[in-house]
C-alpha cells in the first residue's frame, strides 16, 4: 500500500438544495499526518462540505473519496471516519468512561480491543482524571475532549473536527491543542473546520479559505501570509477612551482603523516599528497615553479579512 495515498480526496464538489448553491466546485486533498483547517464565515459552505464527506447529504456534481471510496455509498469508507460535531453528542449522567465504552461499543469495538482504546483515548485526550466523573459535572472545554475519545476509539484513519474550541478556558485549549498534534503525528488526518483563526494557525499544517460555497485560498499558514504580506507588520493601539478629532487625526495619517467595536486600533506597515514610535510621541504630544502600542507578525485574521475584501471587490 503507498502511504502518501491521501485518505481524502474532494474533487469539483457541487451541491445545490432548493435552488441555492451551497457548493460551488470544491476541491480538497487530506494526506496522513496531517492537519487541514476549513476557515470562513458562517454560510461559507464548511458545514454543507462536512456533511458530503461524512455521507450524510449527496453531491449535485464531483466526487469524494474516502480511503478510496465513496463514504456516501460505502459503508467499509465511513467506518474509517470519526467525527467530533459542534454540538456536544454525549450522555450526562454517565461517567467519562462508561460513555467511551457505550461510544466504543456502537462503534464495534469490544472486549479487550475496547478496554485498550478507552485507556489509549483517555491518555491522547488528557482525561484520565476524569474517567469517574459524570459528564455533566465536566466543563465545556472537559466535553469537548470527551467527544474526541469517543470519536477515535475504533482507530479512523480520518477524524473530524466541527468548531473543535467552543466553550474551551485556554486551561482546556491548551490540553486539546495537545491531544491533536498528538493524533495527528500518531499518522491520523485531521480536518477542523472553524472560525478560531488562532487555533487554526497554531495547528493547522494547511488551511483553505472558504466564501459563498467556493475554496478561495489555500496553503500553508505561515506561507500565505508571507506572501500575502511580505515585510509589512501589524501594529495594534489600545488607548483607554475613544479619541477625539485631533487623536483621530494621528490614528487616520497612520492608516490605523478601529478593530470592531473596541477602542483597539490596527494597520499593517513595512516600517512598522518607526511608525509605532512616532504613534506613541504624537499621541502623549497630544495628552493621550496609549495603554498599549504593539508590533507583530501578520495572522491568519490578517489574511482572512484580506481574502473578504478581495471577495466584495470581485
Amino acid at each position: 500500500m503507498n502511504d502518501n495515498r491521501p485518505i481524502l480526496n474532494v474533487w469539483g464538489a457541487e451541491h445545490t438544495y432548493r435552488s441555492r448553491r451551497y457548493l460551488k466546485g470544491v476541491d480538497l486533498t487530506l494526506r496522513a499526518g496531517e492537519i487541514y483547517a476549513l476557515l470562513g464565515p458562517a454560510g461559507a459552505g464548511k458545514a454543507t462540505l462536512v456533511q458530503a464527506i461524512c455521507g450524510r447529504i449527496p453531491l449535485s456534481a464531483g466526487d469524494i473519496a474516502l480511503v478510496g471510496q465513496n463514504p456516501r455509498e460505502t459503508p467499509i469508507s465511513r467506518s474509517a471516519l470519526g467525527l467530533v460535531p459542534h454540538a456536544m453528542a454525549l450522555y450526562d449522567h454517565m461517567t467519562v468512561r462508561e460513555n467511551l465504552l457505550t461510544f466504543g461499543r456502537m462503534a464495534g469495538v469490544h472486549g479487550r480491543t475496547l478496554r485498550d482504546a478507552v485507556r489509549q483515548a483517555m491518555h491522547v485526550t488528557r482525561i484520565a482524571d476524569y474517567e469517574r466523573e459524570p459528564v455533566g459535572r465536566l466543563s465545556d472545554g472537559e466535553q469537548r475532549r470527551v467527544n474526541i475519545a469517543c470519536a477515535i476509539l475504533h482507530s479512523p484513519r480520518l477524524l473530524i473536527l466541527d468548531e473543535p474550541s467552543v466553550g474551551a478556558d485556554p486551561v482546556a485549549r491548551e490540553a486539546l491543542d495537545g491531544a491533536v498534534r498528538d493524533l495527528r503525528d500518531g499518522g491520523m488526518a485531521i480536518l477542523m473546520a472553524t472560525g478560531d483563526l488562532d487555533l487554526a494557525g497554531e495547528l493547522a499544517d494547511r488551511v483553505g479559505f472558504m466564501r459563498e460555497g467556493r475554496k478561495v485560498l489555500e496553503g500553508a499558514p505561515r506561507q500565505l501570509i508571507t506572501q500575502a504580506f511580505g515585510e509589512e507588520m501589524e501594529i495594534l493601539v489600545q488607548l483607554d477612551e475613544d479619541p477625539d478629532g485631533d487623536d483621530m487625526v494621528v490614528l487616520a495619517a497612520a492608516g490605523l482603523e478601529r478593530r470592531d467595536r473596541t477602542n483597539i486600533w490596527t494597520t499593517l506597515d513595512a516600517g512598522a516599528y518607526a511608525t509605532a514610535a512616532r504613534l506613541d510621541r504624537d499621541l502623549r504630544q497630544m495628552g493621550v497615553v496609549p495603554r498599549e502600542i504593539r508590533v507583530r507578525q501578520p495572522s491568519l485574521a490578517n489574511l482572512f479579512n484580506m481574502v473578504a475584501d478581495w471577495q466584495q471587490a470581485a
